[in-house]
């Protein structure tokens, strides 16, 4: 399973980067990660005009798109648009950090799963 993870370098700036999440066969049931450890969930909405400039992620945490869609740009002026269904890891909780906007002047849901 893809997805993408924000973090810091060693000179504070930050970076794009793609992984893919191992899965097994778990039988009928289908295919499964292993077990990761949680703190929390929260639900967020934010509104069609969300234009957050350069920020740090608060903590260590999965941030899965539900509904609408979202621009993020890193250090180097790269911009990457999520989705609904993607899963980000956001690590950047030093640095430079990295800017967000809502796209096409739209509503987006998201769910936060915390990792701290």
């Amino acid at each position: 399973m893809k997805i993408t993870r924000i973090f810091t370098g060693s000179e504070g700036k930050s970076f794009f980067e793609d992984l893919e999440i191992d899965l097994h066969d778990d039988g009928e049931i289908g295919m499964l990660s292993e077990r990761i450890k949680t703190t929390g969930i929260i639900f967020r909405e934010t509104p069609g005009n969300y234009d957050y400039d350069w920020h740090n992620a608060p903590r260590k945490q999965f941030i899965i798109m539900l509904d609408g869609e979202v621009e993020i740009e890193i250090s180097d002026g790269t911009k990457r648009i999520f989705r609904t269904g993607d899963i980000l890891l956001v690590e950047d909780t030093k640095g430079q950090g990295h800017k967000s906007k809502a796209v096409d002047g739209k509503p987006r849901k998201s769910l936060f799963i915390t990792l701290d």
